[in-house]
């Protein structure tokens, strides 16, 4: 994400998504109501009869809509916005749909700004730089690849070996049950993304392996990693038990899923935490939150910016955590909402 500029008078900010997790930042800034502009394509209203409308060509032009409804994609991360048009060199007063992709830029204009906002478009342009990164969790059965996004977990594909039978002898394993793993991470990875290899028992070597004698700069570095499980609770078995690589710990789904983790394990022994509105704000007006969890979600329903800035008057932390992987559903179940405490309160 690039910020291009801010006009405080009208309350604008100009923003050039470049990823498409930029796409998922904008989603949690963009509301109903926003006056958003941004170049796109409408049919020429100078064609003389509805038929020669329908056939006319489409021109691009730059138009700006008032917000009625913001249509998601969670699998494609792309985003549509719907509204009446109320400035453009046409069509004003008549509805149209803005497509966010990355790569094109757009300006977001708001009457009240929130804080948590503002830090939104910061954080996105601080996590532009950080690749994604690829798992692979496999056993000597299946295999399941998976992407960490900013926004959470996303399972690509599992893969089966295709091995079966009671007679069947390790040295006789198919050889394409690698070679296939391998294509699909062909498909979705490249250099600037670390690769994570995990599982139990010793397929993950192999994999590795194999993985070390392809040609140089096909494939981003590798690391492996041993976990109790395969599959998807693998994965988020490696993530919640301290982040065997450091590469892990500098991802923003790690830290906010370890940050859960270290939540939840407070509460569970009536130690250094609280979770709840009432319970939250109390700890925020006494000074005792050291970090504030907040479910993305939440903050696109309701302005904390309060409860925020009493947090950071006393030098205590905001983490944003997403609902799109364990660690959100976890904070999800407490209302959305918890705290790290600097000390316990009577």
């Amino acid at each position: 994400m690039r910020i291009l500029g801010k006009n405080g008078t009208l309350g604008e900010v100009k923003v050039l998504p470049e990823t498409d997790e930029d796409i998922w930042h904008l989603y949690n800034v963009v509301e109903k109501g926003d006056l958003v502009t941004a170049s796109t394509t409408r049919r020429d209203e100078k064609a003389d009869d509805k038929l020669r409308a329908e056939r006319a060509e489409k021109k691009r032009m730059t138009l700006g809509i008032r917000v009625e409804k913001i249509d998601y994609d969670e699998d494609a991360l792309r985003m549509k916005l719907l509204g009446t048009i109320e400035e453009g060199p046409q069509d004003v007063g008549q509805h149209h749909t803005l497509m966010i992709e990355p790569g094109a830029p757009l300006a977001i204009r708001k009457e009240h700004w929130k804080k948590t906002q503002f830090e939104r478009l910061e954080a996105a342009v601080s996590n532009t730089i950080k690749p994604r990164i690829v798992f692979v969790a496999l056993d000597q059965d299946d295999a399941t690849v998976a992407v960490l996004r900013q926004n959470g977990l996303k399972e690509i594909v599992a893969l089966s070996a295709g091995r079966g039978g009671k007679d069947y002898e390790e040295k006789a394993r198919p050889d394409d049950y690698h070679a296939r793993i391998i294509a699909k991470l062909k498909t979705i990875a490249d250099p600037s993304m670390p690769l994570v290899v995990l599982g139990p028992g010793f397929e993950k070597e192999g994999l590795a392996d194999d993985l070390q004698k392809l040609p140089k700069g096909t494939l981003g570095r590798v690391y492996v990693q041993h976990t109790g499980q395969n599959g998807m609770v693998g994965v988020n078995e490696l993530i919640r038990s301290g982040l065997g690589a450091q590469v892990l710990r500098d991802s923003t789904v790690g830290v906010e899923m370890e940050a859960v983790a270290h939540l939840m394990e407070e509460i569970s022994k009536d130690g250094l935490a609280t979770y709840g509105p009432g319970e939250v704000r109390a700890a925020a007006d006494a000074g005792a939150v050291d970090t504030l969890l907040v479910l993305d979600s939440v903050l696109r329903e309701k302005d904390l910016d309060d409860l925020v800035r009493a947090v950071e008057a006393q030098s205590g932390k905001v983490l944003v955590v997403s609902d799109g992987h364990d660690g959100g559903r976890q904070l999800a179940a407490l209302g959305g909402l918890g705290a790290l405490l600097r000390y316990k309160l009577g």
